[in-house]
């Protein structure tokens, strides 16, 4: 509410739907900021203390369009022609945690899938854009505006903590089966590689994106300090 009220740049709000937030609510429709609702369990997983019936999510908009994301500029992922919705909403939800600022998404999901990566991503797409749209608009959005494409694959040459993963970077990792499209691989700036040891030569998709996410994070908050 102090924030509110003084005038900070909130993005969104998520209230908790089972107290009375009414004054809040108002407050959010007058200064037309977006407001969430989730559950007790929601706010407390959220909550630094645990006791929060209100948060507020701020560096971060939602944008809705494509160009207006890659306007934006920041920390993108594309998670090339996956189409597992549960997977996707797990890469989701990893992209959000580690601070990205939105998801691109190459695949065409019916509303039912949708509801499933959702659901998978435990909601985190209402804290982080998620744009469906084709591989041809993104990469010519990315080039328009400035954007260097860092690609996992096994036929990387050196490992993510060897690549500058700040600045406006569109990070990419592929289908498990399939891998990054060739399309994409020819776009790319750079290639990366996890390191690999075992018998069995592949990381399934969750890892791959982890160890991705966390290198640029890492690298995003040494720049800030």
């Amino acid at each position: 509410m102090e924030a509110l009220k003084s005038g900070v740049s909130i993005d969104r709000v998520l209230v908790d739907r089972e107290h009375d937030t009414a004054e809040l609510r108002g407050l959010c429709e007058e200064l037309n900021v977006p407001l969430e609702e989730g559950s007790t369990n929601d706010l407390w997983r959220m909550s630094a203390d645990g006791a929060q019936v209100a948060l507020a999510l701020t560096g971060r908009t939602q944008h809705e369009t494509l160009d207006e994301v890659m306007k934006a500029g920041g920390c993108v992922w594309l998670f090339d022609g996956v189409e597992y919705s549960t997977n996707l909403g797990f890469t989701i939800r990893t992209a959000e945690v580690s601070g990205a600022d939105a998801v691109l998404l190459n695949v065409v999901k019916t509303h039912e899938e949708r509801r499933t990566i959702r659901r998978a991503s435990m909601r985190a797409d209402r804290f982080i854009p998620v744009i469906y749209t084709t591989t041809e608009e993104l990469l010519a959005c990315a080039k328009e505006h400035g954007f260097r494409i860092v690609a996992a694959e096994d036929i990387g040459t050196h490992g993510p903590w060897d690549e500058d993963l700040t600045g406006n970077v569109l990070l990419v990792v592929g289908a498990e089966r399939h891998g990054v499209s060739q399309e994409v691989l020819d776009a790319s700036d750079a290639v990366v590689k996890l390191p690999m040891d075992g018998f069995v030569p592949s990381y399934n998709l969750q890892v791959a994106v982890s160890v991705l996410a966390v290198e640029a994070l890492h690298q995003r908050q040494s720049r800030r300090n």
